[in-house]
């Protein structure tokens, strides 16, 4: 079954982006400018407004950064959220004891005052972003040597941050895109009470567990539903038995509809970052250096952990969160090793170098 892919981003380590055809990785606020007349004519019914506005309501006030990594949905005006099982896999492990062991079990709160607060769980929501360059860039000449310029960048960094939310309760950063040929300016909102609502039991949210993670297709009921509190003023609040539901500018309707073939689907989130641009000689090393030493030392991590938490329940959850960490990334690089070699990569890169530095070596404008 073929989709019409879009994936949007809110890249908050990204230093690069894709855009191919019919599919890419784009910055949201650049969609109405690049990228929405080709969408609409692959399905989309919205318009760019409707999915990244400053001033308006928009799909983007739906869409959060949950615990720092991943992505989470507003799916109702009392601020219920929806995110993964691996993503809340943290805090269930949190929570559970020998006794209450949610982690095999599952979790349901029948009511607000069973929703439990995770300490040091936030969800972040971007406010605006903005393109800061000139700014970034601004002292800087082509008689500055790389430590002045760098020293300059933090420096001017620092400047339009402090600018940015002076007088309010936001947050802000900079980030470069492009490695460093271009710099965003990303403000924020983060609420520090969110709370556990519900997760199915492992055996269905992480079904198939490591043997079945990052490959597809999966068969796992892989969510968990939690809740921001806020302040009485709808404002980020530390908890508080007196906060109350966040009502977000913005929810998802979840339907049951399903979805039919050819229909356009749209991916909004937090991806991370992307390595495409990376030259034959990075990958190569990825491929032969980096990754074999990543996977070897996982492995080991892994067997000791795995002996350990064989030694009772408690020792189990103790080093459940920190098994399934150091599982992933293990999983994670050795895939991206074999993969890199089946696909020939670097061979394929070094084509491409080569190819590129023709076309550039025959025009002036480069």
């Amino acid at each position: 079954m073929k989709f019409r892919k879009a994936l949007l981003i809110l890249p908050f380590l990204l230093l690069s982006f894709i855009s191919l055809a019919d599919e890419g990785m784009w910055l949201p606020q650049l969609l109405n400018a690049l990228n929405i007349k080709d969408m609409k004519k692959n399905g989309c019914k919205l318009t760019a407004e409707q999915i990244y506005s400053v001033n308006k309501s928009s799909l983007k006030d739906a869409i959060v950064q949950f615990g720092g990594g991943c992505t989470a949905e507003i799916i109702s005006q009392q601020g219920l959220i929806l995110t993964n099982h691996h993503c809340g896999y943290g805090a269930i492990v949190y929570h559970s004891t020998v006794t209450k062991d949610y982690l095999t079990n599952g979790f349901w709160a029948m009511n607000n005052n069973e929703e439990i607060y995770t300490p040091s769980l936030t969800v972040t929501f971007i406010n605006r972003i903005e393109e800061v360059t000139s700014r970034v860039m601004n002292n800087i000449n082509a008689n500055v040597s790389e430590i002045q310029k760098d020293s300059i960048i933090k420096a001017n960094i620092k400047v339009i941050e402090a600018e940015a939310i002076k007088g309010t309760h936001y947050g802000a950063f900079v980030r470069p895109f492009f490695y460093g040929n271009e710099y965003y300016l990303f403000v924020t909102e983060t609420f520090r009470d969110v709370r556990l609502v519900g997760a199915p039991p492992s055996s269905i949210g992480k079904f198939g567990g490591e043997t079945d993670n990052w490959m597809w297709p999966r068969h796992n009921a892989d969510f968990s539903l939690f809740r921001i509190y806020a302040g009485k003023d709808n404002k980020p609040a530390d908890f508080s038995p007196d906060n109350v539901p966040y009502t977000p500018k913005h929810s998802l309707p979840v339907s049951i509809k399903g979805y039919e073939k050819g229909d356009f689907t749209m991916v909004y989130g937090f991806p991370g970052r992307t390595q495409e641009y990376l030259t034959s000689y990075a990958v190569e090393m990825l491929v032969n250096e980096t990754n074999p030493r990543r996977v070897a030392l996982r492995e080991k991590r892994l067997a000791i952990l795995e002996e350990d938490m064989k030694k009772s329940n408690e020792v189990r959850l103790m080093y459940a969160n920190a098994y399934a960490g150091v599982a992933n990334y293990y999983k994670k690089w050795y895939g991206e090793m074999q993969g890199l070699k089946g696909y020939n990569a670097v061979e394929k890169k070094r084509a491409f170098e080569k190819e590129f530095l023709a076309v550039a070596n025959n025009n002036p404008n480069y």
